[in-house]
Parts: structure tokens; C-alpha cells; sequence
């Protein structure tokens, strides 16, 4: 559909009338000479958008994206005596304004949040502007390099490639989002008050406005739109090790040995490409190089060694690969040209769900059968050099190449998930994955920033692409630690300037969804950086512990992101909406509801950090400080700088090699003063689905700072394994006491069996 809409409001303009106003099941709808204009209420605060020509069948249905269905939302509808159609929620006001064929929307009490642009003209695209107030902040719109927090003023080509995540979702510093729903290529400009979307095909111009009155509830709502985000294993909030590549199974072993040998905690293996052998078999879905003999056996070990293995598979297959005859002989490959070019690669068709079963078939048969524990899903852009103009006219089952072209990875993720799920509920799916659409997060899959030069500003610029893409809904992100092309650095992991990058990103890492090293040019492995005793191994092995120490709390976190649709790495507006110096902060976050990052991204070490409002409490030192100042210093090479809200309670676990080696049956629980606070003690089996039939407890641990009272609440729920007693060592945090990785300190020693507790620290 070409030369839609704007252009079918300019005729209404011009005729400054509607026709009949039809109250639906949903909402309403009504006919302009050129144009229906349809709204369909998803829930109180969650509002589509349709117009669509007046020929033809009337189609509201949305993209895959879109895992909600229309609810049964009570609404008043009523055209006023200036004309104006007003559809009201409980919790939203809906305008269409017939004389302009301008909708506009509202918060019940009558506050506007956003009214559509008037155009006078048509496009050739699907097109809608919206009018911004003047210093509205907007976030979101997937992952793009280098456009900072803020994405007020910033122009976009939104289409999925390496490093650029594109998703046409932008989300208000004032409570509300608009998720453009559209796959196909979309400029995003923003100029002035005025932000649009123009797309090159759809069936009709669509979109849904999300309320909320606050950046949590919005969030909260767009994964109510494109659904939520199950529990991850345990395992992967560990550690993992990867390069570019383990060439042999032999070598896969023994980076895991040796990780064991240094004591240095170790969940994850991830092998790279070319385990399947020359180009001809690309990606071929299975062993066929000899360098891996027995693929089983190497499981076998690895699993032995209380570890984990992903495996990179592509979207794209080489001509002599078995899969990739399948999928011929079907007509289930795409056209173009694809990576590594020249050998005959090509990409499946993710929209044809025969093509989604043949890629899980190969994957069960040669890589799930022999033990391989989660999936790198690589390139699922997926990667072109370049698309001609001819591939886009390509037809699936969805619709044309250039219909769907931004849907490529949530139908090829979710295509994995779906079938692993529907084969066992026993082990959680593990995916990572280079791109994403809305809608991500319900397959559970980390995304990670793509192939990153190895540089100060590609690590200062991770901040604000983990926020942006998390502010779309989708919380697991991660990048490859140190970046991926090193070759800028002479002598790989022996140049100063590289282990002094390396180490500051690895800081950083040890705070994102995924703790995971991975890269070319140079190998990365901690014992490539000398050994204990060494600055650049120990400043490895103390983030890498710190980890480990902290998997109590961040896997709570992660129960908040399923449970409550929480966001895992946190912009800082979240929490302090009214303070407009956090609006734009594109260098810090919360981690969790309680901890400050501020990952130090120069070489001269020296950064500027700004605590908001209220006391915070160095995580180091125990040392108290005023917020709603900022400072600046020079921080140790080895001091991450991370500051803890007052009140907050941090559960702190045991050393342990791998993320399940040990029970929490000893938690040393930690009490930041200067504010009342709580946090929820989440617990489960660590992998499988049981969790979703209940089999979780949770403990509520509340501070009283003013009578210095700390209740422990009775445990709610159980499941098999479950420490049915335990120690807590309660200890509140100050200088000397509770700080850094000190994990001696002890004010208050409590046994806990599940029933109340009430202890008094003073």
C-alpha cells in the first residue's frame, strides 16, 4: 500500500467532514472520503491506530510482533458538538479530530501526551508524524550507534544489519510509547517538534499508542503488547568464554580445564564458526570437521567440568550442506547474496514454518542430540552484502521480502524456541542473537551489539544502545568483551592499551545480562593475561568473582523482569523521571533497583559521575555520599566505579566455580542505611519450566532505617530442592563493614527455617 494516508487526510481536509461514526466491539470506526479510520482498544492504556484505504477488505490485524488480542475494555464514545470523536478508557482519551484527521491522546484527567502532525500533502511512503512538546525526551527505536540517550533530534534508516537494531518504537519521557507497526525499511526523522515514521510497504498505516504515566508502566505495557520475558538459566548469568574461534574440540576442553585448574569461575563455552569445515558445507548444522571426532564426548567432558556450550549456528547454508538441499528442494531459500561470498551461500526462509522445522530438524538431530546446551544464532540481520533492489520483491508465506524485512530475527529465533520448547520443558532455551524486532523478548534471547571495533568510543557508546534497546522491552543485552576486531592494537592481548580496554569492559560486562568474552585478532581468555598476581589477571578475576558474588541478587532481578516486567540494566530517568539532568545521562545505570553503574570509558581513567537524588553509599568503600551532585576523579584501574542506594538490600553469595556449585544456604545480607527499603529473595530449580507452575519461593526482606529493624517474612512457595534452612549474615554496610567483596562481615547472625523474623540491628 503506496501513497496512503497522509495523502487520504489531506481529502478529508478538503472535505471537512466524516461519514458515520460505527461503535465496534473494540472501538470505533469511521469513513473518510478517501481513508477508514479505525481504533481498536487492546487494554485501558494500550490503543491502535488503523487507516487504511477504503478499498478492499478492512484489515486491523497487527505483525507477529503483537502477541496481545483486542481485550474487553470498557470505553465511553461520544462525537462532541465541535465534531471531535472521543473514545475514553479508564485510563486514556482517544481524539479524532474529523476536520484536521488529527488523532490526539490523553491522560484522563485531560493532560495531553500526544497529538498527530497535520500534513497537507502526501507521501509516497506509509507515513505519520506526531508533534512532540519542546524538550520532550524520546528513547528507544532499537540499537543505533552513536545517538546518544536521548533520540530527540536524531534521523534513522531502520533496517536490521549488523550493529543497528531497528525498532520502530519510540518511548516518552512523559509515560507513553508509539510502536510503529511496520517491518519493511522505515526513516525515522526527527526535526524540530515534529518526529515520523515512513515506511516502504504495509497493508494499511498502523500503530499503538501505549500509556502508562511512568517509563516502568510503559515498558511494563509493551510487553503486554508483544509479550513476556521468561527466566533465563541460572548457569547463563555466570561467566562465558568464546573467541574467534576454537579451532578443535580438544582446544573447546581445555580452555574449560584450565579455567578450573586457576579457580577462576567459568558457566560457558561458546564455539565459533567452522566446526562444520570448508565454505561448501557452510553452516552445514553439524560436526564435519575432523576436529572434532566425537561431538558427544566433548559434551560429555564439558558437562563434566559443571560447564555450559553454546554453538554458533547462521541462517544461511552452504550449497553442498544437506540442510541447504532440503531447504532447495523445497524452494525455501532466499535469493540474495550473503555471507561468505562467492561460494553459493544462501539464506532460509524464517517466514515459511516448513523452513523454521527443517532448520530445528538439523539443529535436534546433529547439535541438541549430543548435548549442546544453548544457541548462538548468528547474523540473523541476517547479513547481506548488499540486498538488490530485485530481493526485496521476494514473496513468503507473510508477505514480500520488503513487507517483512525487519521481522527476519523474531521469526528465526522464535522459530528455535518454539521448537525446543515443544521438545522438552526440562532445560531452559539459551539463545543469543545479533538482531532483533519487537516482540524479542518472549523467546527469552540475549542480544548482544554485533561486531564492535575495539575502541574507547565503541565502549562508551554500550550504554545508551543496552538502554535504548531495553526501553523497547526487550532486557538482555550483553557485547563481546574488549570488542570484536582488536586488529587495531599491535600485539593483540600484550599491548598495554588493549589490556587496559579489555579490563575496563570487562568491568562493564560484569553488570549487563551476559557476562561474556568474545573477539578476533587477539585470544582472550583470562590466562592470556598472564597469571595470579598479575594486575590485568586479577583485575579479570575480581570482576568475574563480583559476578558470582552478586548472582543472588541479579538473578531476583531476573525474576522481576518475568514477574513484573522490570528492566534488567535501568536508564536513570526511570527512577528519577522529575530530575531532567537523568533525561539524557547516556553514560550510567541502574543495575537492578539498587546499584549505580558508571563504567569508566577513557584512557586517562578519570570520569564525571552523578548520583540523583538522595544518599548513596559507595559499593567499594562504605562511604556515604549526597546525591543530586555530580564529581569527578580518577578511578583506579581496577575500581569500577558503582554506588548503592540507601536502603537498599543486597543478598551476597558464597564463592563458588560455577553458578550452582554451592546451595544458598549462607547469604551474607546487606543493609544499606539511610533510607527504608526492601527486596524479594528469588529462588528456583535454576533451569526447566517448573517455575511456571509454580515451582519458585520468594523471601521479602524489609529495613526499617528509622528504628533500625530488619524483618525477614515468611517464605512463600517451594520448589524440589528447595533449602528448607539457612543462614543469614546480616551486616550493615559502612566503612570497613559490607564493602567490595568482603564477604566476613557479620552484625547479626540469623537462622531462618521459612517463618518470619524480626531482627534488630542496633
Amino acid at each position: 500500500m503506496k501513497h496512503c494516508l497522509i495523502g487520504a487526510a489531506a481529502l478529508w481536509l478538503l472535505a471537512g467532514c466524516a461519514g458515520p461514526v460505527h461503535r465496534t466491539a473494540h472501538g470505533f470506526r469511521t469513513d473518510g472520503p478517501a481513508a477508514r479510520f479505525e481504533v481498536v482498544c487492546y487494554a485501558p492504556e494500550i490503543v491502535q491506530v488503523v487507516k487504511s484505504p477504503l478499498f478492499g477488505e478492512v484489515d486491523t490485524a497487527p505483525t507477529a510482533s503483537v502477541s496481545m488480542e483486542p481485550g474487553k475494555v470498557r470505553f465511553d464514545l461520544e462525537t462532541g458538538e465541535d465534531g471531535i470523536i472521543r473514545l475514553t478508557t479508564g485510563a486514556l482519551r482517544v481524539e479524532l479530530d474529523p476536520a484536521k484527521a488529527v488523532y490526539s491522546f490523553y491522560r484522563p484527567d485531560g493532560t495531553l501526551l500526544l497529538r498527530e502532525q497535520p500534513e497537507a500533502a502526501s507521501h509516497e511512503e506509509i507515513y505519520q508524524g506526531f508533534l512532540l512538546e519542546p524538550g520532550e525526551a524520546i528513547y528507544g527505536l532499537g540499537q543505533h550507534r552513536g545517538g546518544g540517550l536521548d533520540q530527540r533530534g536524531k534521523n534513522y534508516h531502520l533496517e536490521n544489519v549488523n550493529m543497528e537494531i531497528a525498532i520502530p518504537l519510540f518511548h516518552s519521557v512523559k509515560g507513553y510509547a508509539v510502536y510503529w507497526d511496520n517491518y519493511s525499511p522505515t526513516e525515522f526523522r526527527s526535526d524540530g517538534d515534529g518526529v515520523s515514521f515512513s515506511s516502504e510497504a504495509g497493508k494499511n498505516c498502523s500503530y499503538f499508542f501505549l500509556g502508562g504515566g511512568s517509563g516502568d508502566a510503559v515498558v511494563r505495557n509493551i510487553r503486554a503488547l508483544t509479550g513476556r520475558a521468561p527466566m533465563n538459566p541460572l548457569w547463563q548469568f555466570g561467566f562465558l568464554q568464546s573467541r574467534e574461534r576454537y579451532g578443535s574440540a580438544e582446544e573447546l576442553v581445555s580452555v574449560v580445564k584450565k579455567y578450573r585448574e586457576l579457580r577462576v569461575p567459568l558457566d560457558g563455552i561458546i564455539q565459533d564458526w567452522q566446526y562444520w569445515g570448508d565454505n561448501a558445507h557452510w553452516n552445514a548444522v553439524e560436526f564435519l570437521n575432523p576436529a572434532y571426532p566425537d561431538p558427544k564426548g566433548m559434551m560429555d567432558e564439558i558437562h563434566s567440568l559443571h560447564a555450559h556450550a553454546l554453538i554458533s549456528v547462521w541462517p544461511s547454508f552452504g550449497p553442498e550442506s544437506d540442510i541447504y538441499k532440503e531447504l532447495q528442494a523445497e524452494n525455501l531459500l532466499l535469493g540474495q547474496s550473503t555471507f561468505p561470498q562467492g561460494n553459493g551461500v544462501r539464506v532460509y526462509d524464517p517466514w515459511n514454518p516448513r523452513a523454521r522445522d527443517i532448520f530445528w530438524n538439523h539443529m535436534e538431530k546433529s547439535l541438541w542430540s549430543v548435548g549442546i546446551d544453548g544457541w548462538w544464532l548468528d547474523a540473523t540481520e541476517p547479513e547481506h552484502q548488499p540486498v538488490r533492489p530485485e530481493d526485496y520483491d521476494y514473496r513468503s508465506p507473510e508477505g514480500t521480502y520488503r513487507e517483512m524485512r525487519n521481522s527476519f530475527p523474531l521469526y528465526s529465533v522464535g522459530g528455535v524456541y518454539d521448537h525446543q520448547r515443544a521438545l522438552t520443558g526440562d532445560r531452559r532455551v539459551s539463545i543469543l542473537t545479533r538482531s532483533a524486532a519487537a516482540g524479542l523478548q518472549r523467546y527469552g534471547a540475549h542480544v548482544w551489539s554485533g561486531d564492535l571495533e575495539s575502541t574507547w568510543t565503541s565502549l562508551r557508546e554500550q550504554v545508551q544502545s543496552a538502554l535504548n534497546l531495553s526501553l523497547c522491552g526487550i532486557p538482555y543485552w550483553n557485547s563481546d568483551i574488549g570488542g570484536f576486531f582488536a586488529g587495531s592494537w599491535p600485539g593483540g592481548n600484550r599491548n598495554p592499551g588493549f589490556r587496559q580496554l579489555y579490563g575496563r569492559w570487562m568491568q562493564f560486562a560484569a553488570f549487563t545480562g551476559m557476562m561474556r568474552s568474545h573477539g578476533t585478532n587477539t585470544p582472550r581468555e583470562i590466562f592470556q593475561f598472564g597469571g595470579p598476581g598479575d594486575p590485568d589477571f586479577d583485575l579479570q578475576e575480581k570482576y568475574i568473582r563480583l559476578r558470582y558474588r552478586l548472582l543472588p541478587y541479579t538473578y531476583s532481578a531476573a525474576a522481576a523482569v518475568t514477574r513484573e516486567d522490570a528492566s534488567l540494566m535501568r536508564a536513570l530517568f526511570l527512577d528519577y523521571p522529575q530530575d531532567r539532568r537523568t533525561w539524557d545521562e547516556d553514560t550510567e545505570f541502574l543495575y537492578g533497583k539498587s546499584i549505580l553503574v558508571a563504567p569508566v570509558s577513557t584512557e586517562d581513567d578519570t570520569r564525571s559521575v552523578y548520583l540523583p537524588e538522595g544518599e548513596w553509599i559507595g559499593f567499594w568503600d562504605g562511604a556515604r555520599l549526597n546525591g543530586g551532585v555530580s564529581f569527578t576523579r580518577t578511578f583506579a584501574r581496577d575500581e569500577l566505579p558503582l554506588y548503592v542506594k540507601a536502603g537498599a538490600i543486597l543478598p551476597v553469595g558464597p564463592e563458588v566455580q560455577y553458578a550452582a556449585e554451592k546451595p544458598w544456604d549462607d547469604l551474607q545480607i546487606r543493609i544499606y542505611p539511610g533510607a527504608d527499603g526492601s527486596f524479594a529473595l528469588y529462588e528456583d530449580e535454576g533451569d526447566g519450566y517448573g517455575y511456571e507452575k509454580g515451582a519458585f519461593s520468594t523471601i521479602r526482606f524489609d529495613w526499617n532505617d528509622a528504628d533500625g529493624i530488619l524483618t525477614i517474612g515468611p517464605r512463600q512457595g517451594a520448589f524440589p530442592g528447595m533449602v528448607a534452612g539457612r543462614t543469614f549474615r546480616v551486616v550493615v554496610v559502612r566503612p570497613g563493614a559490607g564493602a567490595g567483596l568482603d564477604n566476613a562481615s557479620c552484625d547479626r547472625e540469623v537462622r531462618y527455617t521459612g517463618e518470619i523474623v524480626t531482627v534488630d540491628m542496633n
